[in-house]
């Protein structure tokens, strides 16, 4: 019977809870970065059109978006916040349009910028997953 409080299997299956299929949010993207200088958690919000086989796009070229070796993409705005918590409500509250338009979106980034904020007050490297 697993541990529940063994971190290692905790781990594994939330491992196992990351390879299913999510389907991308229309409304985009987000890079997450720290800037260490002004103590701050950065979110650069880009645009993805979504092909039929599920795979983020260039809406300008139609091309398959790539993690890797990526040519410089402009953010279609910046978010920043000295907090997981300020940057999340920057991001879903207040008037106007969300760059947000998935719930499990939503949890993802929530679960990102709290990772973020513990390595910029750690000093530790972050890497988003």
């Amino acid at each position: 019977m697993p541990n529940p409080f063994d971190p290692t299997q905790r781990r594994e299956f939330d491992d196992e809870l990351s390879k299913r299929f999510i389907a991308l949010d229309p409304a985009g993207y987000f890079l997450i970065k720290l800037d260490r200088e002004a103590g701050e958690l950065v979110a650069e919000h880009y645009t993805n059109g979504i092909d039929a086989r599920g795979l983020a796009t260039d809406p300008e070229t139609g091309e398959v978006l790539s993690c890797r070796d990526a040519g410089p993409r402009s953010p279609l705005a910046i978010y920043r916040g000295r907090s997981a918590k300020e940057l999340g409500i920057a991001l879903t509250e207040g008037e106007g349009s969300h760059p947000i338009s998935c719930l499990d979106h939503a949890l993802y980034l929530g679960r990102e910028l709290q990772k973020a904020e513990a390595a910029l007050e750690s000093g530790a490297d972050y890497v988003q997953d």
